[in-house]
């Protein structure tokens, strides 16, 4: 069914400094996961397949490669009359040390008049930077039912990790009644997916406001939704259950990934009632050589694999030469391992390669070990 009453703008200008080199030249939203996707793939084809038309993709950092990515709709199904992905990137020319958008607020202060061209009755605001299947229909079904002014949906997490993120406070209706911002005691496990759908025509005042106002930071959680509580607007939180995960570290996108080896794993790519759609590279079958041991492992198209991989995910095109050994790890797009090598506890950026015999990562360190530059070979 289509929701032609809620138009969506997904965030998708973040910098991602904590993925080190794999955000140097592309933003956060534009890594590569799960063997083929992008990460903004998945709010992508969940606008999709939650019967939302129009999308607005608003980019700023690194954005050449995502801006084009993104603006090919048809990927998602998102290029029907009447429907499509827009990308917005920012008015003003952005400078290399500074964010032109002031916060998340401020971001779609700056397309209002995009929005206004569609006059949707909800908005709906997404991170981009989040692997997640959701079914916003459902969660706008919510926000009718209660007659919200604003649904934010929230996510359980362990209490001892609570203090890591927006901490929702609500009664036993679903209410929210306060929002705390990383709290160092917080008072519930209910935490802020960055997920919310407005009543647009009560959002575009509160921005409107929010422009003048010299002491804001325009941001939505230091911000609009204080402000919103304040003036006791109707605010409730939508509990979801399933898989989510923000890949913001390298560990974090590690443990995504390897999280795709485990048969009961919530994601489900397979699920052809919920087709997470991606970019339709045109490659070779994956080809498994005689001598090629494989254990517990997420093979895609186009790999070549002569040695042995061992609890391990490899993406497009990726290579395991014989006699040597991927373990634990994740290779990205066109990642070579030559003759002899070792890989252990690590993520190998996309073409990158591992000299003959070169040992990479241990199976006794904390982190993952992230090799974003070639690795020379020993010889």
């Amino acid at each position: 069914m289509k929701q032609n009453n809620m138009l969506a703008m997904i965030l998708a200008g973040g910098r991602g400094s904590r993925l080190h080199e794999l955000t140097n030249k592309v933003a956060k939203p534009a890594v590569f996961y799960g063997g083929k996707y992008r990460i903004i793939d998945f709010p992508l084809s969940n606008c999709a397949n939650s019967g939302i038309d129009v999308v607005g993709v608003l980019t700023q950092y690194e954005s050449i490669l995502l801006n084009s990515y993104v603006a090919a709709g048809r990927r998602w199904g998102l290029d029907a009359k009447e429907s499509g992905v827009y990308v917005l990137p920012p008015r003003e020319k952005a400078d290399a040390n500074l964010d032109v958008y002031r916060g998340t607020a401020d971001a779609i202060s700056q397309n209002i008049d995009f929005i206004d061209t569609f006059s949707p009755e909800y908005l709906l605001i997404l991170s981009g930077d989040h692997i997640y299947k959701m079914n916003y229909a459902k969660m706008l079904a919510y926000h009718k039912e209660c007659n919200a002014d604003a649904t934010i949906a929230v996510i359980e997490v362990p209490m001892r990790e609570a203090s890591r993120f927006g901490i929702m406070n609500a009664d036993e209706t679903g209410r929210i009644m306060e929002f705390e911002e990383k709290p160092e005691k917080p008072k519930s496990n209910l935490a802020s997916m960055g997920i919310y759908i407005f009543n647009w025509k009560a959002l575009r005042k509160l921005l409107m406001d929010d422009i003048k106002n010299p002491d804001s930071h325009h941001d939505f959680g230091k911000d609009i939704i204080p402000t919103m509580l304040n003036e006791d607007k109707r605010l409730f939180a939508y509990k979801f259950k399933g898989y989510w995960k923000d890949v913001g570290t390298i560990d974090s996108l590690w443990e995504a990934n390897m999280d795709l080896l485990d048969k009961n794993n919530e994601l489900d790519l397979n699920d052809l009632t919920w087709k997470i759609y991606t970019e339709d590279a045109a490659t070779l079958p994956h080809y498994v050589g005689p001598d090629a041991k494989i254990s517990r492992a997420f093979i895609n198209q186009g790999c070549v694999i002569e040695g042995e991989v061992k609890n391990s995910v490899l993406f497009t095109g990726a290579t395991v030469a014989a006699n040597a050994k991927v373990i634990d790890s994740v290779l990205m797009p066109g990642a070579e391992v030559e003759e002899g090598a070792v890989v252990t506890r690590a993520l190998v950026a996309d073409g990158v390669k591992i000299g003959k015999n070169a040992v990479v990562g241990s199976a006794d360190s904390e982190h993952i070990e992230l090799v974003s530059k070639r690795v020379k070979g020993v010889e």
